[in-house]
């Protein structure tokens, strides 16, 4: 018998292999998967709201029958553009018994397939007064075919769908609930009974009903609910487990003190901050320990984290061990590497792809016999050619650039080395457990005592010149600057300039008396590391850019940052950006550019004028953006949380991993009877856990 896990999806009525090849773009390959599909939001449609009784400014739903259709095409000056442009209008008559009601859709021609009158149609959106005329502009809406379809799409929470290319509403509502009548009996369930029973959990099949055709609102908050727990409890399984792990194993009681380190810190040109201190003396005694060392540094940008960093390197290399410190641009490593190539007593080396293959030879056997202590280097790293002799330290910057994988496959040239993950994006508590519970976690929450806070300021795009203006000042005073773009190519969607079209006009502009660069992720790796170097170099005086610079670049005589079109970034990403000025001994300023746009944009902004501490930014973009996007999902392992949301439920979370610990300290491996589903669900959610499992360790 078929599960809804063995089940590819094109075996459904009305799908087959072309159809499938669309919900594969989705990540939806199988029936379960398609089940884990959830609504993204809900409408109650207990009771439409008569014709007669819309209110304009609410958003409302109607039950209506389609009266008349007429299409035609205007023209329009789009904002601060030459020449107008063509637009098509779709405008369709609706009504009920009492009364009637115009909706109108921009460039979507092909909507008079739909609406044909007589047809009866379900419309939700905001309500609009023109003149003494209600409209609806642009709705979402539902054709129904049949009473089956009105059953579905009306009489209490009804599911909204994300939807895959070529489904409608109606489509894709239809081909869940088939589904789930046919394969849901079939369904496994994961969680073990006494779990359920101590947190009152709904079972899965009557979750996962309720999550999309709820019986009522009760039973939707509980299936939601249900899901959650479930999804905590699946993505911390192997961090737990990784942690239990650990502590089986015997790593290397390193040397941390001694002289190569004394003598480091006793020619260093400042003191430590009291946060460093205190993060080296933790890594003195994890590194003593036999226990291997799995630490996160956390610390602002320009908090001081390489040189902690090299304090851990010598702790190592004064025992007769060897350093990997992985960077992931060849100009952050480089910059690693200047920073610690003087130290005369140690040989060091920087290994990065650009290198000839007879240089990156030598390299490899200076490795691997152990003639080389410290290499530091990008992902070349990571090549099979890299074997040390005795690996004691890795070190990983600016760790979330990384997938979970590579740092597995860094420290298994090693026999239990000792772990350092640095990263310079505060990662507010909530989002530390959920990701990073098997590390333990140092902070540097202070800026060294020189270190000057960034002047940031805002402009409207009308006042655009006085922002130019001020950067022209620093180029003059002999400083360097950066713009910023979000986009390469000029967007006419988001109406905002690109980085090359900006970069042009600018060097025969604002700028033409002064030397322009540009760099922006489209370039090869080599290209951008090269333009980077000019402008350390000071050969160019302004760098036109995208997002590339977001990463810990560190050239003290750039002063001023313009950030345009503000709104379009996160609000982490745009303080990352505002550490890459300030990083001198001039003041400087950054400068954003910006009409606000939506109330979250204007949210934002205005947390970058009031706060310059990188963990309180961290926790309001957490706030306004949600942990889905903190990181992007994909590259964090938050792929997995489809539905759960770590802030949200945080008491949830941590009964989920209270409830993780407590079964895997009575069955580590999941061999007992009543946790096989679970082992079997974990393989299917992580396929290379027990591959992973073995090398993390």
């Amino acid at each position: 018998m078929n599960t809804p896990q063995d089940t590819p999806i094109r075996y459904l009525k009305g799908i087959g292999p072309k159809r499938a090849k669309v919900f594969a773009q989705a990540g939806i390959n199988t029936v379960e998967e398609l089940f884990y599909y959830f609504p993204r939001r809900y409408e109650d449609r207990t009771n439409f709201v008569p014709v007669a009784g819309l209110k304009p400014g609410e958003i409302q739903t109607i039950r209506v029958k389609v009266l008349a259709l007429g299409q035609h095409d205007s023209w329009r000056l789009p904002a601060g553009r030459q020449g107008r442009r063509r637009f098509n209008i779709t405008e369709v008559a609706v009504g009920d018994n009492t009364g009637k009601v115009s909706c109108v859709w921009f460039n979507q021609p092909y909507l008079a397939n739909y609406f044909k009158p007589g047809t009866e149609v379900i419309l939700y959106g905001k309500v609009e007064l023109y003149g003494v005329k209600l409209q609806m502009s642009n709705p979402e809406f539902e054709v129904l075919a049949d009473e089956a379809d009105a059953r579905l799409a009306a009489g209490g929470l009804v599911p909204v769908y994300s939807l895959p290319a070529g489904f409608s509403q109606r489509s894709l509502r239809r081909l869940i609930k088939n589904a789930l009548d046919k394969y849901l009996p079939r369904i496994k369930e994961c969680l073990p009974y006494d779990i359920r029973k101590r947190n009152n959990l709904l079972n899965l099949a009557r979750a996962l009903i309720n999550i999309h055709f709820p019986e009522n609102p009760e039973l939707q908050k509980e299936a939601y609910r249900r899901l959650s727990f479930e999804e905590f409890f699946l993505f911390q399984l192997p961090i737990i487990l990784r942690k239990l792990k650990r502590k089986d194993k015997i790593g290397i009681a390193h040397k941390a003190e001694g002289e190569l380190l004394k003598d480091y810190i006793s020619r260093l040109p400042f003191q430590f901050t009291a946060s460093q201190k205190k993060v080296i003396e933790e890594i003195k005694l994890d590194m003593a320990s036999s226990s291997p060392m799995q630490r996160l540094l956390q610390g602002d940008v320009g908090s001081g984290k390489t040189v902690v960093a090299i304090c851990a390197s010598l702790m190592a290399i004064q025992g007769g061990y060897q350093v990997a410190f992985m960077a992931p641009t060849e100009i952050l490593a480089r910059q690693h590497y200047e920073k610690v190539k003087a130290e005369k007593k140690l040989n060091i080396k920087l290994l990065t792809s650009s290198l000839d293959k007879k240089e990156k030879e030598k390299i490899y056997r200076g490795i691997k016999e152990g003639k080389i202590d410290l290499v530091i280097g990008t992902h070349a790293l990571l090549e099979e050619g890299v074997r040390f002799r005795k690996l004691g330290l890795v070190i990983i910057d600016e760790q979330h650039k990384f997938g979970v994988s590579q740092r597995a496959l860094l420290s298994a040239k090693g026999a239990n080395p000792d772990i350092l993950i640095m990263t310079a994006t505060p990662i507010p508590r909530t989002l530390a457990i959920t990701l990073y519970g098997d590390l333990d976690a140092s902070i540097i929450n202070e800026l060294p005592p020189d270190r000057l806070t960034v002047k940031t300021l805002l402009f409207e795009q009308s006042r655009k010149a006085e922002a130019y203006r001020l950067a022209r000042q620093e180029l003059k005073a002999g400083r360097q600057a950066y713009i910023i773009y979000p986009v390469i190519e000029e967007s006419y969607a988001l109406d905002i300039a690109g980085a090359k079209k900006m970069f042009s006009e600018l060097k025969t502009g604002e700028f033409k008396d002064f030397k322009l660069g540009l760099i922006h992720g489209k370039l090869k790796q080599e290209e951008q590391d090269r333009v980077m170097l000019v402008f350390k170099s000071n050969k160019i005086d302004m760098l036109v850019s995208t997002t590339v610079l977001e990463v810990g670049i560190d050239i003290p005589n750039a002063t001023c940052m313009i950030i345009e079109h503000a709104e379009r970034f996160g609000l982490s990403q745009l303080h990352q950006l505002r550490g890459r000025v300030g990083r001198g001994s001039a003041e400087s300023i950054c400068l954003l550019i910006s009409d606000g746009g939506t109330i979250q944009a204007s949210g934002r902004l205005a947390a970058m004028i009031k706060y310059s501490d990188g963990f309180k930014i961290a926790e309001e973009d957490l706030k306004i953006r949600g942990p889905g996007e903190f990181f992007g999902r994909a590259q964090h392992g938050l792929s997995e949380l489809k539905i759960a949301d770590p802030l949200a439920q945080m008491q949830l979370l941590k009964r989920a991993r209270e409830e993780v610990v407590k079964l895997l300290n009575l069955d580590e491996r999941l061999e007992n009877r009543q946790n096989i589903l679970l082992k079997e669900k974990l393989a299917q959610r992580f396929p290379d856990y027990e591959k992973f499992m073995i090398a993390a360790g």
